[in-house]
């Protein structure tokens, strides 16, 4: 898993971080993370409207800040980035589509209140590691009004759930789609467990026919009786030759643990029922009767694991992020701080609380880019920086199990497989359908 997406896979799916190409939603030109002096002075001399979506501008100083941004996130990462004109022209794209998808969030009745808003503030500056009269200041030396700040984060905010909702809509898994790919894993099962009772009429080595014939016709009548409901403990207590105690039950076993004739006469019955045959076996003849049975669960390996979570916003850059991260990392393995107490301090997830804590998961609970590193980590180790469509997080795994999951988790893990493979699909299809159902005009540079 690489510590940072590229360029492409960032452009189709990394709005769904609180930024697009970590930069955050630019609304403006003092809505962003500002470039260097020499950058601000060339957007400012070539400032002009280059496209109009809905009731949104954006501008050529907005685009030439974005372009600088992506470089320079590219630069820290190794991305491999297109030619200048295809760059602009993938930036400019997705800029359109953000101020589509913003106009169609803020037309959508979702709110974000100013509660929720004020801690969001809150985490910026502690992400920066300054106090937030200290955020105020430094925002206003760069020409940034705290108060278009605050609205900017809360288009973020909104922009972001509207998505994951309507997205999420769009998904339909059918029962068909679960069966199948639960049938494709069925390698992966747990045997069935039963809890057999069991009437023995013993037959000694060496016994003649005659006696053969006598034990089988004691048994024949055991089997009878229980049929016709007499209580198969007493029926163990008075005619069984093998262990009595419990009435004859062996406990609750998995399929691999009972002789296959066992298994085989009681695996079409239900609980309660007497098998139909009495059975022949070395120890003489069997009736049996099954009390309880489970039927075999996926068997899955389980990952407890914690992270810390940094959302990428207009005061914090993904690769800022990742920097800030790594830092952690090193704190850590230096044994300077523990990392639950970094995830108190830092993460902006709601396991902040329990220090990242995301308890026992099985696959398919998380994204895949979170997924597919946590899976490559051994017990106590720590990952890079990871990227995914909810900012970039580190991760730390604490232990892992072989666990038995029963019908329905079996049917849950599947859904959430299924989910996350249909999820991009349909975020593009829906990003598609908001672009053309906005107005957007293109405008020609000033001659």
């Amino acid at each position: 898993m690489p510590s940072i997406l590229s360029f492409t896979h960032a452009l189709r799916r990394g709005a769904f971080a609180a930024g697009l190409f970590g930069v955050g939603l630019v609304l403006g030109a003092a809505a962003v993370a500002q470039p260097v002096q020499g950058e601000r002075s060339a957007a400012r001399s070539a400032d002009y409207i280059v496209a109009v979506v809905d009731q949104e501008l954006v501008t050529n100083g907005e685009v030439q800040q974005r372009v600088a941004a992506v470089r320079r996130d590219a630069a820290q990462s190794g991305a491999r980035l297109p030619a200048d004109d295809e760059l602009r022209r993938q930036v400019l794209e997705a800029m359109i589509n953000e101020r589509a998808q913003l106009t169609h969030a803020r037309d959508s009745g979702m709110r974000i209140d100013e509660a929720e808003l004020d801690r969001t503030v809150a985490n910026v500056a502690a992400q920066n590691r300054i106090e937030l009269a200290q955020l105020r200041e430094r925002l206003r030396s760069e020409g940034i009004d705290f108060t278009r700040f605050r609205n900017t984060l809360r288009d973020q905010m909104l922009l972001e759930r509207v998505r994951e909702r309507e997205v999420n809509s769009r998904i339909r898994i059918s029962e068909a789609e679960i069966d199948a790919l639960l049938a494709s894993r069925a390698s992966g099962a747990a045997p069935p467990e039963y809890n057999v009772a069991q009437l023995l009429i013993g037959v000694p080595e060496g016994a003649g026919e005659a006696q053969v014939a006598e034990r089988r016709r004691v048994a024949e009548q055991a089997l009878t009786r229980a049929r016709d409901g007499e209580d198969f403990t007493q029926l163990v207590n008075e005619l069984s030759t093998g262990p009595k105690e419990q009435g004859g039950a062996l406990g609750l076993r998995p399929a691999d643990r009972l002789p296959e004739l066992f298994v085989a006469a009681v695996a079409p019955l239900r609980a309660g029922q007497t098998a139909p045959q009495v059975l022949r076996s070395g120890a003489g003849f069997h009736v049996l009767k099954l009390l309880e049975r489970r039927d075999g669960g996926m068997r899955v390996t389980q990952t407890r694991a914690r992270h810390i979570l940094l959302r990428p916003s207009s005061q914090l850059s993904e690769s800022a992020a990742i920097e800030r991260l790594a830092e952690f990392k090193q704190q850590v393995a230096a044994g300077a701080v523990r990392f639950e107490q970094l995830a108190r301090q830092n993460s902006e997830d709601g396991s902040a609380a329990q220090g990242g804590e995301l308890g026992w998961a099985s696959p398919g609970q998380f994204v895949p880019e979170f997924e597919d590193a946590m899976k490559s980590l051994q017990p106590e180790q720590i990952s890079e920086p990871v990227v995914s469509r909810f900012g970039v997080h580190l991760i730390q795994v604490l232990e892992r199990r072989t666990q038995a999951v029963d019908r329905k988790q079996q049917r849950q893990i599947a859904r959430n497989l299924l989910r996350e493979r249909k999820f991009e699909a349909a975020y593009l299809e829906w990003s598609r359908e908001v672009r053309a159902r906005a107005y957007v005009e293109m405008r020609e540079p000033p001659q």
